[in-house]
């Protein structure tokens, strides 16, 4: 389904169903939030990587306007609802000070495999435990997809914008099993270099092979 968007770039990508927070300062996006509040309507976060904005990108909703300081600055909650792409990019829309697009709405499968989603799990549970990360874990509910570990895996910017393209859960799940796959051995060798690192200096009480 197509629509005219209004555009927010950002150097960070986001992710369907995923909260984010906003502090608002520039006049075009105070403008562009303001309009948001007052009419329902929703606007686009669009990938800037490597100074290119990029042709996927997130349609987001207003929450809520938590805070507004007086010189019209605003602290404020958003949430992800779906991927667009950019058809047409306008760097500022009609009579406004913010840019927007037509945008084409993709559909997203989110037909998952439960057995995979364990495996991910256990490897997060890991990886947590491992770099002693104290922030909970989503749980494995009714609604879950693997959108909602996207920032939470190790990727980079690069790897968050390629896990965002693609549109096949059952394809994110394998390609978010993959990148455990390979950081966990890596994140696993550096804490047992940090743990000899630390020991070195102590004395320790070592067992003589018997030879």
């Amino acid at each position: 389904m197509s629509a005219f968007l209004p555009l927010f770039p950002l150097g960070m990508v986001t992710f369907p169903g995923e909260q984010v927070n906003l502090h608002i300062f520039e006049p075009r996006y105070k403008q562009l939030i303001q309009e948001c509040y007052e009419q329902g309507t929703t606007f686009g976060i669009s990938p800037f990587i490597e100074r290119k904005l990029m042709p996927l990108g997130t349609e987001m909703e207003l929450i809520s306007i938590e805070k507004t300081y007086p010189n019209g600055e605003m602290d404020v909650k958003t949430r992800g609802l779906g991927i667009y792409k950019l058809e047409e990019f306008y760097s500022k829309a009609p009579n406004k000070l913010y840019g927007a697009a037509d945008v084409t709405r993709l559909e997203i499968d989110i037909e998952s495999d439960f057995f995979v989603n364990e495996q991910i799990m256990g490897f997060v549970a890991e990886l947590f435990e491992v770099l002693n990360i104290r922030k909970p874990i989503p749980t494995m509910d009714s609604d879950f997809n693997v959108y909602k570990l996207g920032h939470l895996v190790g990727f980079n910017i690069e790897q968050e914008y390629e896990f965002l393209t693609v549109r096949n859960e059952y394809e994110r799940q394998i390609f978010m099993l993959k990148h455990l796959e390979r950081l966990l051995p890596i994140v696993r060798e550096m804490h047992r270099l940090q743990e000899r690192a630390r020991l070195n200096g102590h004395f320790r009480n070592i067992i003589p092979p018997n030879v």
